[in-house]
């Protein structure tokens, strides 16, 4: 749940903590084996972003045991706080440290680690592991290959991810919103909640938000357009910094026809949005500079009425907190799509989040056979929720209850789509739009599902394009500045830069890309 550009989470989504870089790792042997055999003595070694769970001792213990004696070696993680996680993570690629593997993605290095060598290819490797192939559908393997190359295994739980609302139900009911279907009922809600709603903030926003909030993907949080017509997924060099969107009719024709995103209708109509939404007082005021944590801490006390969500069935695990800081509180998670939940938004299928080899520490087979070993319920259980009967316990066949505050950042090493449980105070309305997200049918594959542009040849312009998109992209996202004044700024600010060369670029690989799909 990842939550940064293609979040969470982009997701994630909620991503936070820090422990920073304390813990120590085991020395790691070279020595390699056949697809299922053993490794004996040695140690594999993940680097994770978040903090070390509470109990994560006794279940590193516990998960040890047990691998010790299934395939014969341990396992260790080390864990980096997430508002150092990307140039930490990047540091060890580019310093060979000793690790199997990595959480990486293409809103962290994941572009820049490919293209310099620093990532194993996985395509002619899943399916030597039974139960790691069997959990991943070959939809997402397809999706998430590269040129015919699989950079890293996939991690969702479920097939598609759309950004919505999660809501604060109580407050929704009393203030006579118990249903919101489409984006005018939602603002009046925010304004609703900011006359009547005793100092709650209507909306709780973080650093990471960014485009997310305006930028459809193809639902931004404020554009109300995208909620209409979520036919649009825009895309950027190494899915950060200047975001482009393609001619609604590029399949047909075979022309991309990029512009930057400050030159679609509905961008800018979302911008002056978000500037009176902040003049108003429906965003928190420091959104530009909360951390997620911060903002997540903040929610489950009571601050926000609403809150980012995503399709991952997690927004709802927040409940047990929030109600320990305000009794009697619900939660719902609304998705004001015309159409509902038949609308069929587009989807590229690319996972936020993926596990990736390290092609000069890393030893291939290990790595593998943990995550085959993984993909075995009980084994992801006991890694994913900790000990059971002390961390968590089962309800059903596929909710669990919390009953520590053991929480293991599963979105980095162990999601797997048929093995995730949901939490047991999960609300009917996440529920329905997470069982919803499980079928890829009920999307539409956008035209650029599988497109990812090489940044290789503009690396100087994105480096310059980078600190423009913080300089002047970023406070409009949050309504920090007069929309008219700061988008003349950012366009000429980004013309110095290198836009055209950037845009030029994208235009020529995005319609290579058409003529070959």
């Amino acid at each position: 749940m990842f939550e940064n550009n293609r979040f969470s989470r982009r997701g994630f989504l909620g991503l936070a903590g820090g422990l920073g870089v304390a813990m120590g790792l085991a020395a790691c042997g070279t020595s390699g084996s056949s697809a299922g055999g053993a490794v004996k003595g040695t140690t594999s070694k993940a680097v994770l972003p978040s903090a070390a769970p509470g109990n994560w001792k006794e279940v590193l213990d516990k998960v040890n045991t047990k691998l010790q004696s299934d395939l014969g070696f341990n396992f260790d993680a080390q864990f980096i706080n997430w508002s150092n996680y990307q140039q930490q993570a990047l540091l060890k690629f580019t310093a060979g440290e000793d690790f199997d593997t990595a959480l990486q993605a293409l809103w962290l290095n994941m572009a820049q680690l490919q293209q310099s060598g620093s990532l194993t290819d996985l395509s002619q490797e899943i399916s030597k592991y039974k139960n790691l192939n069997a959990a991943l559908p070959e939809k997402l393997l397809a999706s998430n290959t590269w040129d015919g190359k699989l950079w890293g295994i996939p991690q969702v739980n479920s097939a598609a991810r759309v950004q919505h609302f999660a809501i604060r139900q109580d407050l929704a009911d009393n203030l006579g919103f118990s249903t919101i279907e489409d984006y005018d009922q939602l603002e009046r809600f925010f304004y609703a909640v900011k006359e009547k709603g005793n100092g709650v903030v209507p909306f709780g926003a973080n650093a990471s938000n960014t485009n997310l909030l305006a930028v459809p993907t193809p639902t931004a949080m404020f554009n109300a357009e995208s909620w209409e017509n979520p036919d649009t997924i825009a895309f950027a060099f190494s899915g950060k910094g200047v975001f482009f969107i393609f001619d609604k009719d590029a399949k047909q024709s075979g022309s991309s026809k990029p512009v930057p995103f400050w030159e679609n209708a509905g961008v800018v109509d979302t911008l002056r949005r978000i500037r009176k939404y902040h003049q108003d007082g429906i965003i928190n005021a420091d959104a530009l500079n909360a951390d997620a944590a911060t903002i997540k801490s903040q929610w489950t006390a009571g601050k926000f009425a609403t809150t980012w969500a995503i399709t991952d069935g997690t927004s709802s695990a927040a409940l047990p907190a929030l109600q320990k800081a305000v009794p009697g509180a619900a939660l719902g998670n609304i998705m004001p799509l015309k159409g509902g939940l038949s609308a069929k938004p587009n989807q590229t299928f690319q996972a936020d989040n993926l596990v990736v080899v390290s092609s000069k520490s890393g030893n291939l087979d290990r790595a593998l056979q943990l995550q085959d070993w993984l993909s075995i319920k009980e084994n992801h259980d006991l890694l994913s929720y900790g000990v059971e009967g002390k961390d968590w316990e089962a309800v059903g066949d596929d909710k669990f209850k919390q009953l520590s505050d053991y929480s293991f950042p599963g979105y980095a090493l162990a999601w797997r789509t048929s093995l995730e449980r949901k939490s047991a105070s999960i609300s009917a309305t996440e529920e329905k739009i997470f069982d919803w997200a499980q079928n890829y049918d009920n999307f539409t594959t956008d035209p650029f599902a599988s497109f990812i542009p090489d940044a290789t040849p503009v690396k100087q312009q994105l480096a310059a394009l980078a600190n423009v998109v913080t300089e002047f992209a970023n406070p409009l996202y949050y309504g920090l500045v007069d929309v008219d004044s700061q988008l003349d700024k950012l366009k000429k600010a980004a013309d110095s830069a290198g836009l055209p060369a950037l845009q030029a670029e994208m235009e020529k690989q995005a319609d290579a890309y058409l003529k070959k799909s």
